[in-house]
């Protein structure tokens, strides 16, 4: 089975480029950040013509996550919360579904958009390690539940050097703070487990490029996007990579500035709880 992750920047821009990448890389289950619209403009009908289910928190003109599976090759999803419980006022940011896979069992899924935070010295800050803090209780609370656990989005922090092109410079800065890399630690302590940090330990490699100054081609980017899973999911991981080359135009369209993040899990008939 294989499963993504990708902040989009805005379904109606990238709607063509969606289907593009759903078409080269044909993942079965895809949690997207961002899509910038309410849930009755999400393009149901556009994504099922091509075996493609969705389950959509949406938001006008903000936020707004989504689940996608394929019909035929995994179950359904079924909805079973939005958003973090008291934190409502944050927007659209958290989908999580229930999903029978056969041959695996059930697989809870959490399509997650942390809010960015802005500055240190911003109230938006304080916002974010809220809502990471919310976070933490949602995962500790599915990790507890009978199915297996994977949680995957937009972060907006870098849990190391490794995961920013600039640790000297930014250290202590927005995505960079002591208080957002505790947070992240608080996921993994709860036995989630960095998929693409636990297949490449030593990778220096990036999921979001600014769109200005060539950032890009200087691969002058951070590791905001992940996918975390319980241990059970972890090991039956095979590779996980970041798809650059969907930061790239397509047939003349603009990309998002993050890159999906792909993870191939390998079939299996045990329980996958944990």
């Amino acid at each position: 089975m294989t499963i993504a992750t990708w902040n989009i920047n805005g379904m109606q821009a990238r709607l063509g480029f969606l289907h593009h990448w759903l078409r080269a890389r044909q993942p079965d289950l895809v949690m997207l950040q961002e899509l910038k619209q309410t849930g009755d403009r999400f393009p149901h009908a556009e994504l099922d013509e091509i075996g493609y289910r969705a389950v959509v928190h949406g938001q006008k003109s903000w936020n707004g996550v989504a689940i996608l599976t394929h019909a035929q090759r995994i179950g359904e999803a079924r909805a079973v919360s939005r958003d973090l419980p008291g934190l409502e006022q944050h927007g659209a940011r958290l989908v999580g579904a229930e999903i029978p896979v056969a041959g695996m069992g059930l697989l809870s899924c959490t399509s997650v958009y942390v809010p960015n935070g802005r500055t240190v010295t911003h109230t938006e800050f304080a916002h974010k390690l809220a809502f990471l803090d919310g976070l933490v209780q949602y995962a500790r609370e599915a990790l507890a539940g009978p199915a297996a656990v994977l949680i995957g989005g937009d972060f907006n922090l870098c849990p190391g050097p490794l995961d920013t092109w600039h640790e000297d410079a930014a250290e202590g800065s927005i995505f960079h703070t002591a208080a957002e890399r505790e947070r992240f630690g608080a996921l993994r302590e709860l036995g989630l487990v960095d998929l693409f940090r636990h297949g490449n330990p030593g990778a220096r490699q990036y999921s979001w490029w600014d769109y200005r100054a060539g950032s890009f081609h200087k691969n002058q980017g951070l590791r905001i996007d992940f996918l975390l899973a319980g241990a059970a999911l972890a090991e039956r991981t095979a590779a996980v990579r970041i798809d650059r080359d969907y930061r790239k135009k397509k047939d003349g369209m603009i990309a998002s500035d993050h890159a999906p993040v792909i993870a191939d899990l390998a079939p299996v008939i045990a329980d996958l709880a944990g």
